[in-house]
């Protein structure tokens, strides 16, 4: 192979120049007019082509990392023939360069479309090779002057095009990073549990980033970390659990608040999960605020997938930066509205107190100061005959009983509000996630009012057959029975059992309540409810 620069245009290579300028100042127009990079870079070849006659065009962008083409654009080329294409010529010098082969297109090398010359330009971006775009197949001559001056040319206004493209692209980039990370601090203030609002930063982060998964690592009581969330269109079972051992050396870095960006997870050493194969390039950034690490998120490719640039990494570190913000204004909203509950239940409290609780107990005091009186009253005599007195005498007893009743059911009304005041005062409880356990919450609660707890059985499994229809149903009926035990007198014990496996009179599978107490209900004797559904 032999190069080296042509002689001096001559008058008929100077004609051609300036006929070919028109063409010329309408491609550069062309060139910058679009800010996509992906367009622009596929337009640039195009051009070049058509404005020095070449059959083929060819764009290698260069990694920035390695010595190797990223991406390749061609012009006038078959699949088979990209596929063959060896950009590398001996002559690598960073000039723009024409390079002739003596003879025809057999003396082409095997895999080559066959050319008898080229050119070479590299497009420079802000003092960086960005790229070399190469020309070849003119025929019947070789490339000359005039042709590696117009590429020169484009060269250095692909590379102003290209700085442009790209500075668009960062700006949307950006663009999208920031948006994304007002849409997770809106989602989060508006009352997202923690679990949720992990999964909420995972998601968007990965879809921000082009990650194959986000999830997030918290620290371990043993001094590791644990994936505990994980946002991935595949199954995030076998990721979900994952632990980083104590004594890991990207461990070091992570709970000490430092980012850790990774090329190859596969390979890189400093990986020791067992998930690791499935992932190239990656990215761990820590969640942390005002000096608190909330834990870290990971967002890992697939292998084989470009690695992330210094942008990625600038604008995901950023991005984690606002999630932890904002992780740590929820969870402080949280504590701020929990508060206030507990400051409006307090103020409840004082209200039943002071008012609801004071006037049941004075109309209590009134009944019972009546029905001493009308008890203690005696008939008068030498009024009326004998049938009156015995008429007065029972609607004064059965008044009695009355009272009686009524003193009853506000001392009971008055030992419920009591409970309900102490409840209220009392931090509320986690709710239950299970069936069984909503069924022990409602036990446990009568048992501050009963003065002991009711013994209750569960038989079948509950959980799973019972839905959750059915189980309000059900824990409705609970609180009937237990109210209405607690009104019978002598009650000092009470069953609850709950049966999953009966048969109901139909034939369907169905569900069955019984509450028994030992008190004394109204025929004296102590009583049972039975309540049952289908399931």
């Amino acid at each position: 192979m032999e190069s080296g620069r042509p002689a001096e245009p001559g008058p008929a290579e100077s004609g051609s120049a300036l006929g070919r300028l028109p063409m010329l100042l309408e491609a550069v127009l062309n060139v910058g007019s679009d800010l996509e990079l992906g367009s622009t870079l596929q337009q640039i070849v195009e051009t070049a082509a058509a404005l020095t006659g070449a059959r083929h065009g060819a764009l290698g962008v260069l990694d920035p990392d390695r010595d190797r083409i990223e991406t390749l654009y061609t012009a006038g080329m078959t699949e088979a023939e990209r596929r063959r294409l060896d950009l590398f010529p001996d002559d690598a010098s960073g000039e723009p360069t024409a390079l002739t082969r003596p003879g025809g297109p057999a003396d082409s090398p095997a895999g080559r479309p066959p050319v008898r010359s080229f050119l070479r330009a590299p497009i420079v971006v802000h003092a960086e090779v960005f790229g070399h775009l190469y020309l070849g197949g003119k025929r019947p001559e070789p490339f000359t002057d005039t042709d590696l001056g117009l590429l020169r040319v484009l060269a250095a206004q692909a590379g102003i095009a290209i700085g442009n493209a790209r500075l668009y692209g960062t700006a949307r980039q950006r663009e999208r990073w920031i948006a994304g990370a007002a849409a997770v601090t809106t989602a989060l203030l508006t009352g997202t549990d923690a679990a949720d609002a992990l999964m909420t930063v995972a998601e968007q982060a990965r879809v921000l980033a082009g990650a194959s998964a986000g999830v997030i690592l918290q620290p371990t009581e043993e001094g590791g970390m644990e994936i505990v969330t994980a946002s991935t269109p595949d199954d995030p079972a076998g990721i979900v659990g994952t632990l980083i051992e104590p004594g890991s050396a990207v461990l070091v870095q992570l709970l000490g608040g430092e980012p850790v960006f990774i090329d190859d997870s596969a390979t890189d050493p400093r990986m020791t999960t067992g998930v690791r194969s499935r992932f190239g390039p990656s990215m761990m950034l820590p969640l942390q605020s005002g000096g608190r690490l909330i834990g870290t998120l990971a967002l890992p490719r697939r292998r084989g997938e470009r690695a992330y640039t210094d942008v990625d990494r600038l604008l995901a570190t950023q991005f984690a930066s606002q999630a932890a913000l904002a992780l740590v204004l929820a969870d402080a909203q949280a504590d701020r509205e929990q508060l206030a509950v507990y400051e409006d239940r307090d103020r409840i409290a004082r209200d039943l107190h002071d008012l609801v609780v004071q006037r049941l107990f004075a109309t209590e005091m009134m009944l019972e100061s009546t029905r001493r009186r009308a008890a203690s009253e005696e008939p008068r005599e030498g009024t009326g005959d004998g049938g009156e007195a015995e008429d007065r005498d029972g609607g004064e007893a059965e008044a009695g009983v009355l009272l009686g009743r009524a003193v009853d059911e506000l001392d009971s009304t008055i030992q419920e509000v009591r409970t309900a005041i102490f409840a209220l005062q009392q931090p509320p409880a986690e709710a239950p996630g299970t069936f069984r356990g909503r069924v022990l919450r409602e036990t446990g609660g009568a048992a501050a009012l009963l003065g002991f707890p009711p013994s209750v059985q569960f038989t079948g499994a509950v959980d799973a057959l019972v839905g959750e229809e059915t189980g309000r149903e059900l824990l409705a009926a609970l609180r009937g029975a237990l109210a209405a035990a607690h009104r019978n007198p002598g009650v000092s014990a009470i069953e609850v059992e709950v049966d999953a496996t009966v048969r109901l009179p139909d034939g369907r599978s169905g569900v069955r309540l019984v509450v028994a107490d030992d008190g004394r209900g109204e025929d004296g004797r102590p009583t049972t409810v039975t309540w049952q559904a289908p399931i």
